[in-house]
């Protein structure tokens, strides 16, 4: 799946770049940041990061010395690039199959790494209802060889998530699915 992007970009830099700030476009980031975490000279990031706002895709603010760019959530491509990180990193598979088939959901959660835009090939999803486990550890196994990420889920009902909501508030999140009728964070 990955190479939706890596056949039409031929930069791995870009690629992660895209993915890091189009799949939360609340993530900001600055150079040396993005530099490290993808193990790559200051250098060939920066060329990607000049690139990508020249373009208009990512706007950047100077804070003191520092850089900080995010999506320009503005730009007329957004909802399609945003649309095309979501199916390179997996999600709508999950989604559809944890929707259709575990039972009562309440809410799903995309936290930590993944909820900052970070592809670590590990997906943490915390679940809230009453779910099918049995059903959640063979669609976990079977989206994971087809995604080939790890999907990590923690299951909670209402109440344990009432209680766990000043710990989550703490952690990166992004509500990505919610019963209809109920009300978000």
């Amino acid at each position: 799946m990955q190479n939706l992007f890596s056949g039409l970009i031929s930069s791995k830099t870009r690629i992660k770049l895209l993915i890091r700030f189009f799949f939360n476009p609340k993530t900001r980031s600055y150079l040396r940041e993005l530099s490290k975490e993808f193990n790559v000279s200051t250098n060939a990031v920066r060329q990607e990061l000049n690139q990508l706002t020249k373009t208009g895709l990512l706007n950047c603010e100077k804070n003191g010395r520092q850089v900080f760019y995010m999506a320009n959530q503005n730009h007329p491509l957004f909802p399609e690039l945003r649309s095309m990180v979501s199916k390179v990193m997996g999600l709508d598979q999950v989604l559809d199959g944890i929707v259709s088939r575990l039972g009562d959901l309440q809410s799903a959660y995309l936290i930590d790494d993944y909820a900052e835009g970070k592809d670590t090939g590990i997906i943490d999803l915390l679940l809230v209802g009453d779910i099918n486990q049995y059903h959640l550890n063979d669609l976990s196994r079977k989206t994971e060889r087809y995604i080939k990420r790890k999907i990590r889920p923690l299951v909670m009902s209402a109440e344990e998530f009432e209680e766990f909501q000043g710990e989550l508030e703490k952690r990166p999140r992004i509500l990505i699915w919610e019963k209809k009728g109920k009300t978000s964070d």
